[in-house]
């Protein structure tokens, strides 16, 4: 009922949406005498902050279209290049002489599933795309999976990865960012067992939790209080229509938002309070590089129930990776089986979702992997976002990564 109840809300408010829209155009058409002043450039700041609260984000595009690869301008086109029910491979291709494509390391960028589109990665894209051959994994919003797709939790999470580096071929760098962690770790050390030749030939996980028993933080001391009963109970809703995914069960997208805003609620208010004061000033740019932020940071998809409550229970509450009990389809994972598959954990000083040890907790987990293959790295300077996006990412974080990745590379 609480989704529905959503999607009536949502329907109840669109005629005063449409009405403020209509307003807003009348208080900033040029052709109004009074469109410069000051109670017209309130009235219009006010609308619009109205107009931002209340509008569904959908899926934010790429916005890529020209990129940088070793010096040299070279152009960017999408591809699907494989296709699964709950997930696309993504390839960055990239044209133009130099760029070098065909010739540069293939790298396979995993997503977080939790609760953003992928477009979240679209800085970490754009600086791996100076000197890589970018694939990504774009995760569908699962309310748009019909159900007769079946399920989807974090075992088919795993074998999805296993498939991709499969379609990749040899000499592949596995990149997790945050939640993709355990699940890469583990399809890594399945395909080690195997002598799969398409296991990775690096393995790069950043801010993800392996172990939430070290340095717990606030989401993980959620998850731990809570009962798996109470998040099936208090977070699992389905799907109404006219939504292609009607009656399946699923954690929704506005609810893992409301999750995240209540983190940094000060932030987010002032930030609100900031644009109001741009929009009245008419700082176009400031307003501007809000509206850039928060139109990713709004667009939240659905995710499986049972991926949800899986990771829920095997990842925060029983923590089965790092206590040697993680299984996939029955088959038991072995991080000792990872022998020649080079590991970097990469951390955030400042993170306060994935705390302090978490991620580098990987490098004793694997005591088959010789030391000179791994790689601990900790940015003091940065938080949960910043190990992936922003100056620090591109000037500090990627080179010590692509330089890893060179080194490893069969």
């Amino acid at each position: 009922m609480l989704y529905h109840a959503y999607e009536w809300t949502h329907a109840t408010i669109t005629p005063l949406r449409q009405a403020s829209e209509a307003g807003l155009k009348a208080w900033t058409d040029p052709r109004n005498p009074w469109a410069d002043t000051p109670v017209a450039r309130t009235m219009a700041a006010s609308l619009e902050m109205f107009n931002d609260a209340t509008r569904r984000y959908g899926r934010p595009e790429w916005g890529i279209d020209i990129i940088e690869a070793h010096g040299q301008p070279a152009a960017l086109r999408i591809e699907t290049a494989m296709e699964k029910p709950f997930c696309r491979l993504l390839h960055f291709r990239r044209y133009g002489e130099g760029c070098g494509e065909g010739k540069d390391p293939k790298v396979l960028l995993i997503a977080p599933m939790s609760g953003h589109f992928g477009t979240l990665l679209r800085g970490t894209v754009e600086k791996m795309l100076e000197t890589h051959d970018v694939y990504l994994t774009d995760w569908r919003d699962a309310r748009n999976v019909p159900v007769t797709e079946g399920l989807f939790d974090l075992e088919d999470y795993t074998r999805y990865l296993i498939e991709f580096l499969q379609f990749m071929g040899p000499g592949v760098s596995m990149v997790g960012v945050c939640q993709p962690g355990v699940p890469a770790l583990a399809a890594t050390a399945l395909m080690a067992e195997d002598n799969d030749p398409c296991r990775p030939d690096s393995l790069i996980l950043m801010g993800s939790p392996i172990d939430t028993r070290v340095s717990p933080t606030e989401p993980t001391k959620l998850a731990d209080e809570k009962s798996l009963a109470w998040f099936e109970t208090n977070m699992i809703s389905l799907v109404p229509l006219p939504n292609p995914g009607v009656m399946r069960r699923v954690y929704p997208g506005f609810l893992q938002l409301s999750g995240f805003m209540s983190m940094n609620m000060d932030r987010h208010l002032n930030a609100a309070t900031r644009q109001f004061r741009h929009l009245v000033k008419g700082d176009g740019d400031s307003a501007e590089a809000h509206r850039t932020f928060y139109d990713e940071y709004l667009a939240v998809m659905d995710l499986t129930a049972e991926f949800y409550l899986q990771t829920i229970d095997m990842v925060f509450q029983r923590h089965l990776l790092p206590k040697g009990e993680f299984e996939v389809k029955g088959r038991l994972v072995d991080l000792g089986a990872i022998t020649d598959t080079a590991i970097m954990t990469i951390e955030g000083g400042r993170d306060d979702i994935t705390g302090e040890g978490q991620t580098h907790i990987t490098q004793t987990l694997t005591p088959g992997l010789p030391e000179t293959m791994k790689d601990a790295y900790t940015n003091p300077d940065v938080g949960h976002y910043g190990i992936f996006n922003g100056s620090r990412w591109r000037n500090t974080i990627q080179p010590k990564m692509a330089a890893f990745i060179a080194r490893h590379r069969k």
